[in-house]
């Protein structure tokens, strides 16, 4: 038996009629599950450059866009969740920059945000690229989860 995950998905405004976010819902909890964990939670962000920018600065004190940031909440001292979900934290997707990737990589919008969704999980899971070796770990690992889904026949 599946284990249940709660993902919220939240829309910026100018471009809800553009996301599936049940799709991506359906996305992020396979990807949990793939992954072993408990239940848990996810929060996902799908919004503009400047919101994504403003974030960077603030919290990585980059002042520029990026395509996908990811918040931990299981970084840190341990908290010990009275109700047993595992809260992993907030993936936040930068619509924009995610049509001109796909754009440049001649792919629908969709995959590129499929992939960022997944790679901001992984973040949250504690997957980085900042060496070399982590940045092929966790690519490969990208690949592996989205061609284990199902996400193109209805996920």
């Amino acid at each position: 038996m599946a284990t249940i995950h709660s993902v919220l998905v939240s829309v910026n405004e100018q471009v809800r009629a553009a996301i599936d976010s049940e799709r991506l819902e359906r996305l992020a909890s396979a990807v949990m599950e793939r992954e072993g964990l408990p239940p848990g939670e996810v929060s996902v962000l799908i919004t503009d450059d400047e919101t994504v920018r403003n974030l960077n600065r603030e919290y990585a004190g980059e002042d520029r866009t990026t395509d996908v940031l990811a918040f931990s909440l299981t970084e840190g001292e341990e908290f010990a969740s009275p109700d047993g979900v595992l809260r992993l934290g907030e993936v936040i997707v930068s619509y924009p920059t995610a049509l001109r990737q796909a754009g440049e990589a001649g792919r629908p919008v969709e995959d590129e945000i499929d992939h960022l969704l997944v790679h901001g999980v992984l973040h949250l899971l504690g997957y980085d690229h900042a060496e070399t070796a982590e940045a092929k770990r966790m690519r490969a690992r990208e690949r592996e989860l989205l061609a284990a889904i199902s996400w193109r026949d209805g996920l």
